[in-house]
């Protein structure tokens, strides 16, 4: 049922049932499994809008020719008359709700008894034991598809395979607990894909493995984003292949919650507890004082306030995260605990986003500064070699890497030891050894053979610019210290 390479098995564990072992030593940075599931990516990020939907989009033409047993279903929800328009009782389905619609098309295409069905129904499904906070979404999601399908009768369901209404909730429980987002090169979330393969693999909050998308190929036939799974750190013969399913950032808390509402498990080993806590306090409503009793106490419910502001109102959310970053420092938090690292990253974000064209001095130095911080919290927390950390290594490098507009002068050498970021060739050296440990981290993070996925290309690229820039610096003072007259004392 499973098409797996010879060094990989399904086996079954008592402990964790149904997963995927390695019967060959990989390396960090080794392949373990490159392939196309069904994938449904839907952000404009270097992706072609449908012309028949006007909603979904492809990587380009290839892409799209492939597609074409969904573009006419695809459309047809958004279809009004001549044009294509968002359903005005439906608005805009969500990824997910035009990912469950292809499952329900595909399977109407292959049939119950193929091979393609069989391993979509052999997913884990936890409709029997579906925790209270979940009911809402399964409904909303149950009804969404129906709607979406055009289904009006439960004599329709049948030509989907399914003979009831509990067959569609298993189906949306299968959808939940064994997807995945595709992401671009940098992390950012594009559409969600599943892969019945890739989700036999078991979780840990120490995994060994990283699901990406590195999207390096630019040929036409191979430009999707392939889903791979890469070694994040040395696995021997007979060892269980392990992702993480929820943000390993996290505290043990919320991680617990997260695998308990939608996997239905908890997290059995206490070793696995984290620090940090990627969400926001409300800050709003607490006084200073509060604020750093409840960074020490944890014990307070936070709130995800400043993160929902960065897309409704992004400089209020900037104006929270910079007001409230120094208090949690000034009270000795350390840059990877709760909640400091999550508000530095949001920061970094925000501050990246709001970088002016060109950047001032100001702006680029207060960028610099929270992306060094979120790199420093993030070490501390993720396994050499994780992708977040490869990104974010590369986005400080690449910072510091920008011509200063206006570099400062420091009046002493003590003061210029003190400074950060620093300035001149300094600068320039600090961007380039920043540089080289990304693309370290990159290659591990984003498979070596892919040599570093299209980021760790680009720091490459970068690194060799940088290198000849520096090499400019060195010639031009070497010739500056020969030109310039040595004084010869007078002859007596």
């Amino acid at each position: 049922m499973y098409s797996l390479p010879p060094t990989i098995d399904v086996r079954a564990s008592t402990d964790t049932g149904r997963g995927l072992w390695s019967r060959a030593r990989y390396k960090a940075g080794d392949v373990l499994r490159v392939l196309l599931e069904l994938l449904w990516p839907s952000s404009p990020w270097r992706l072609k809008r449908c012309p028949a939907c006007r909603v979904v989009r492809y990587c380009n033409s290839q892409c799209q020719n492939k597609d074409w047993l969904f573009t006419n279903a695809n459309a047809r929800p958004f279809k009004t008359g001549r044009k294509a328009a968002p359903s005005p009782d439906l608005g805009l389905p969500s990824d997910a709700v035009r990912c469950l619609g292809r499952l329900m098309w595909i399977r109407q295409k292959k049939g119950p008894d193929s091979t393609w069905t069989k391993a979509i129904d052999a997913m884990q499904s936890h409709r029997a034991s579906l925790q209270s906070s979940s009911y809402e979404l399964h409904t909303h999601l149950s009804h969404a598809l129906v709607r979406y399908l055009g289904v009006s009768s439960p004599e329709q369901l049948s030509e989907f395979g399914f003979n009831s209404a509990r067959d569609v909730v298993d189906i949306i429980s299968r959808f939940i607990t064994n997807s995945f987002a595709v992401t671009t090169p940098t992390l950012a979330p594009i559409g969600v894909s599943v892969s019945p393969v890739v989700a036999l693999i078991n979780h840990s909050c120490e995994p060994n493995a990283v699901v990406v998308f590195p999207r390096t190929s630019e040929t036409p036939s191979t430009k999707e984003p392939l889903m791979q799974v890469i070694a994040l750190r040395h696995i021997g013969a007979d060892e269980q292949l392990l992702t993480s399913y929820v943000d390993t950032t996290l505290p043990k808390d919320l991680r617990q919650k997260s695998l308990k509402e939608t996997y239905n498990f908890g997290l059995p080993f206490a070793s696995y507890a984290l620090t940090l806590q990627s969400s926001i306090p409300r800050i709003c409503l607490l006084s200073q004082k509060r604020v750093v009793g409840h960074a020490r106490s944890h014990k307070k419910k936070p709130s995800d306030k400043a993160t929902a502001l960065q897309f409704k109102d992004s400089a209020i959310s900037k104006r929270l995260t910079t007001n409230l970053i120094p208090i949690l420092t000034s009270s000795g938090l350390t840059p990877s605990s709760h909640p400091l690292l999550a508000l530095t990253r949001l920061h970094q974000s925000l501050l990246i986003d709001s970088l002016p064209s060109p950047p001032t001095q100001n702006s680029l130095e207060d960028a610099i500064r929270a992306t060094t911080r979120s790199s420093t919290g993030l070490s501390s927390v993720l396994h050499h070699g994780h992708p977040v950390r490869g990104i974010t290594l590369a986005e400080l490098g690449k910072l510091l890497a920008v011509d200063e507009p206006s570099p400062h002068q420091p009046s002493n050498p003590a003061e210029a030891a003190l400074m950060y970021p620093p300035s001149g060739p300094k600068r320039l050296k600090l961007a380039l050894d920043t540089l080289l440990s990304a693309r370290n981290e990159l290659l591990v993070g984003f498979g070596t053979k892919n040599d570093g996925g299209q980021v760790g290309k680009d720091v490459r690229e970068s690194i060799v610019a940088l290198e000849k820039e520096l090499g400019v610096w060195k010639h031009g003072v070497k010739n500056v210290l020969e030109d310039t007259p040595r004084d010869v004392p007078p002859k007596s």
